[in-house]
Formats: structure tokens, C-alpha cells, sequence
């Protein structure tokens, strides 16, 4: 375990992979966690996640021996590059880890740090729960009935990055390819053209259906809702929805149910230890997430579908501030929040780090502590509740307290205390 500018701690000790397939491990009472406190605000919501959830470890008899690691613009300054091997490997090595937002620069080579460090971990879930926080205000008259799970295929669509540029040499012949040897001569319009292709594969989907319905099972959640736009991409998106349908029928036995088998056999009664397997057109999903908000659990979709429809989500429980995320991979967690790296606002200690706390949640609650994890959120809960918030939520709220970021972080402290 050496590494070129990471240093490991010498406190902890790793994370031990009892079963890779089923992503069991054991968690020593100090673990080391890499973190990565990302660019723009993560210099500020880093540190304050990271004391949120240093309370909530020691409170339950444990602690984290955290290992800096880079990439961004910390990585441009210690190694000249923006994502260096030191970070994938340190990743890699001691399996769950811990990052704030990246930003790509112009000309980098990268189209997105973030996806590229994605890509390269195999981490081909992207797990978004999406659940209301008291006294957070929401533009919906009843948030707390969200309460979904959006399980994002995170290597495949059109975010692997096969496009080509418009006059290029490249989209010519892919251009004269497809209009001539495939006989789609009728259906670019002339002149300049971008192409790009969407590939969805009987691999990468299978593989995040089955973690979609694993979680289901395992958190006692109704259903899991395949959600795709195969009413037009029916090759692709369509697809996705037969091959996910084939993993629930031939994979789960009666611990899973499709739709139809639930209306054609028990006219609608859902026995009560199955898991039942359906479908939406995507269109319509970001209609149901708002106007039937309670009768989805676990949603299981594309790359960008599942952008769109977990963002969508996201508004109604308070925006982007408040939504936590995850990248599973095989035996692999890298925990990091929704939202983006916001320059703008870099170093003022003003902006909201409950996403990223709650990001540190999913993260915990992966590592088996669960006890930590539900401290942690509560006492996220419990200081929202009291209008003592950051002045996101503070221009929305009547007679709150305005905090900084690391005051806001100090309250969850102190409230993790009062509730252990």
C-alpha cells in the first residue's frame, strides 16, 4: 500500500472483502476511508461532512482514520495532472471512499472528471436516495411523500462518450456508414452534424437491475420500476426494460413479481414478501414522481434517465443542497453528493453541506453502521428543524438562524451529542 503523495494513515486499517459478489465486508472499528474533498465548495462542505460524521462515529464507540487524496485542481498542484493513478488506486485499494464535487477544466482531456473517475472504478451504480428532511421548504405541498431510490446505470447511453464533432473526418464516415451501409440515406438533414452513439448492453443492464432488486429486498421496499423511453429507442431503451424484465423472472424466484403476473394471477394483491417488478416511460415517470409520488420505491434506469428523474426528485425535497449519492461498484463505495462544484461561492463558508453529510450516510450505512448513520441524519433533521441553516434554506424559512457552513456543521455536532 504505497502510494506516490498519499499517505496512509497509521491508526487505522483497511476494509477486508469477506464476499466480493455480495459486497460483505469487515469493517475494523478504525477504518482507513480516503476522502476527497473535490474543488469549489467541496473545500468547504468537505471538512464539515467530515466532522459530521467523525461525531457520529465516535458517538457509537468507533472512529475513521481519514487519507487525503487528490484530483482536480488539489491534484493539478501535487502531481500536474487531474487524476492521477495515486487517487484510483487508493480507491481501489481500501474499497470505500468518500469525495466532494469535481470541475472539469477546459482542454483538460477529460469530459468530466467525475464520470471519468466512474468509468475507471467500474462503479456502475449510481445510487440517489431521495427522501424529505423536516422543516426543509419544498415546492410540493406534501415532500414527505417522497421517499425513492434511484438506482442510475453509470457506464453506458450516451455518457460513455462515443460522439464525434461536427466536420470532422470522424463524423464523415460514420455519416456515409450510416447513410449508406445501413440505409438511413433520407434521415440526417444536409450540412454539419454531431453523431454520437448510445450504447445500452445486456451486461450493464442486467448487472444494475440486480443491484436494484437487492436493495429492494434487503430495505423490505414494494417495488422496483424500470424506467425507459422504449416506446421510441426500442433497441436500446427497450431493451433495457426486456433485459431487466429477465432478470426478475429468471433470477429471483417468488421473491420477486412482475406487474402483469400481479394483475393476470392476484388481480392486484401484492403478496406480502415479494418484490414487484414494473415499467414506466420515462416522460411519464417525471410526471408520476409528482403526481403519484407515493407509490414508487426503488426506480432503476439509464444514464441519463436517471439524471433527469433523480434531479427531478431531488427538487421536490429541497434541491440539489440537500440530495445525497453513491457509485457502487462490485464490492466498492464511493459516496459523493448530487450536486456540482458551485466556484463561485469556493471558500466563503456559506453554502449548504447536507448533501455531502448525508452523501457520508449512504456511506456509513454500506459499511454496516447503520446506528452511525441514523444518528447522523437525525441530527442533520433535528437542526434543520430548529431553523438554524445555512442561507440557502434561511431565505425561504421565517425567524431562521442563518449559519456558516462549519457553524451549521458545529450544531449537527452538538446535536449528535444531545441525541447519542
Amino acid at each position: 500500500m504505497e502510494f506516490d503523495k498519499i499517505t496512509v494513515p497509521e491508526e487505522g486499517e483497511p476494509v477486508e472483502v469477506v464476499d466480493a459478489d455480495t459486497s460483505e465486508f469487515e469493517v475494523p472499528d478504525t477504518p482507513i476511508i480516503p476522502i476527497l474533498y473535490g474543488d469549489g465548495i467541496g473545500t468547504d462542505v468537505g471538512p464539515a461532512a467530515q466532522q459530521v460524521l467523525d461525531a457520529a462515529a465516535q458517538a457509537t464507540g468507533r472512529d475513521i482514520a481519514w487519507m487525503r487524496m487528490y484530483a482536480g485542481e488539489s491534484a493539478r498542484e501535487k502531481y500536474g495532472e487531474n487524476l492521477p493513478e495515486d487517487t484510483v488506486e487508493a480507491i481501489r485499494t481500501f474499497r470505500i471512499a468518500f469525495k466532494g464535487p469535481l470541475t472539469t477544466p477546459v482542454g483538460s482531456g477529460f469530459r468530466s472528471l467525475n464520470v471519468a473517475l466512474r468509468q475507471r472504478l467500474d462503479t456502475y451504480a449510481n445510487v440517489r436516495p431521495t427522501y424529505h428532511l423536516d422543516g426543509v421548504p419544498s415546492p410540493v405541498s406534501n415532500p414527505e411523500q417522497m421517499d425513492m431510490v434511484t438506482f442510475r446505470e453509470n457506464t453506458e447511453d450516451v455518457y460513455a462518450g462515443i460522439e464525434w464533432e461536427h466536420d470532422s473526418d470522424e463524423v464523415e464516415e460514420v455519416r456515409e456508414f450510416v447513410e449508406k451501409e445501413m440505409g438511413f440515406d433520407d434521415t440526417i438533414h444536409d450540412g454539419p452534424v454531431g453523431i454520437g452513439v448510445k450504447p445500452i448492453t445486456e451486461f450493464g443492464t442486467k448487472r444494475l437491475v440486480r443491484r436494484a432488486i437487492d436493495y429492494a429486498l434487503e430495505h423490505d421496499r414494494d417495488s422496483v420500476t424500470l424506467v425507459h423511453k422504449g416506446n421510441i429507442m426500442k433497441f436500446t431503451e427497450g431493451q433495457f426494460r426486456d433485459w431487466g424484465y429477465e432478470v426478475a423472472e429468471e433470477e429471483y424466484g417468488d421473491e420477486v413479481i412482475t406487474e402483469d403476473t400481479l394483475w393476470e394471477e392476484r388481480d392486484g394483491e401484492q403478496p406480502d414478501d415479494a418484490v414487484v417488478v414494473n415499467d414506466r416511460i420515462a416522460d411519464n415517470m417525471l410526471q408520476q414522481v409528482l403526481t403519484r409520488t407515493d407509490q414508487y420505491d426503488v426506480l432503476a434506469t439509464m444514464n441519463l434517465n436517471g439524471d433527469y428523474i433523480s434531479d427531478a426528485c431531488g427538487a421536490q425535497i429541497g434541491g440539489l443542497g440537500i440530495a445525497p449519492g453513491a457509485n457502487f461498484g462490485d464490492a466498492l463505495c464511493l459516496a459523493e453528493p448530487v450536486h456540482g462544484s458551485a466556484p463561485k461561492y469556493a471558500g466563503q463558508d456559506k453554502v449548504n453541506p447536507t448533501a455531502m453529510i448525508l452523501s457520508g450516510v449512504i456511506m456509513l450505512e454500506y459499511m454496516g453502521w447503520d446506528d452511525a448513520a441514523e444518528l447522523a441524519r437525525d441530527a442533520v433533521e433535528a437542526t434543520i428543524s430548529s431553523k438554524m441553516v445555512t442561507y440557502d434554506l434561511h431565505r425561504q424559512i421565517e425567524g431562521g438562524e442563518k449559519l456558516k457552513t462549519s457553524e451549521f456543521a458545529d450544531e449537527i455536532v452538538e446535536n449528535i451529542e444531545t441525541l447519542a
